[in-house]
């Protein structure tokens, strides 16, 4: 992997990149998940997968065009529930998943904009899978150094919890959902 990335970045500032311009900004995140490969392809590929580990309501259908929406706060008003609308961008089963991606609604105006994530599966061994997330598609500016930041930090739950869900069950959401039902709703 690390050969890999060498390499990369040796073509990317050589060849791709002009002159002065700096090399594509992108977060990568990696963790071994003790589950299969078809297991952890499931996690991420199916909405009961995604409820499992990384929020408490999803709509995902893994196929080119079809919906990736991620509800972090399924009572929220269309259009504010987490990851809304986003698309799967190509689909490489059991190894690789891209979608489109948007910011949280706390920061509206790079949310209107679209990143893209590419999870990618390798099979440890039998029992474990190697799981790397990179996530990419950086404007530039304060705001999106804040976006970054947030996501720097929240792939890295995502890893977490999935290895989480594997090794001790799926994620209980419900007192996540109790707490965001107690919320004034107009500040949903």
């Amino acid at each position: 992997m690390a050969k890999a990335h060498a390499l990369l970045a040796f073509i990317t500032a050589a060849w791709l990149v002009p002159a002065g311009a700096a090399p594509e900004r992108m977060i990568e995140k990696q963790g071994v998940v003790g589950a299969p490969i078809g297991e952890v392809w499931k996690a991420w590929t199916t909405s009961e997968g995604v409820k499992s580990f990384f929020a408490p309501d999803a709509n995902v259908e893994a196929r080119s065009g079809g919906p990736f929406e991620i509800y972090m706060n399924p009572y929220a008003p269309t259009g504010m529930k987490g990851a809304d609308d986003m698309r799967v961008l190509a689909v490489q089963e059991p190894g690789m998943i891209s979608f489109t991606w948007n910011a949280p609604p706390s920061q509206p105006e790079i949310r209107a904009q679209r990143t893209v994530v590419i999870v990618r599966l390798r099979p440890v061994d039998e029992k474990n899978t190697e799981v790397t997330i990179h996530h990419l598609g950086w404007g530039e500016g304060e705001k999106w150094d804040a976006t970054y930041a947030y996501f720097d930090r929240a792939w890295g739950n995502v890893v977490a919890n999935l290895q989480k869900r594997f090794r001790e069950g799926p994620i209980d959401f419900k007192p996540f959902l109790d707490q965001l039902k107690g919320r004034d709703p107009g500040k949903q």
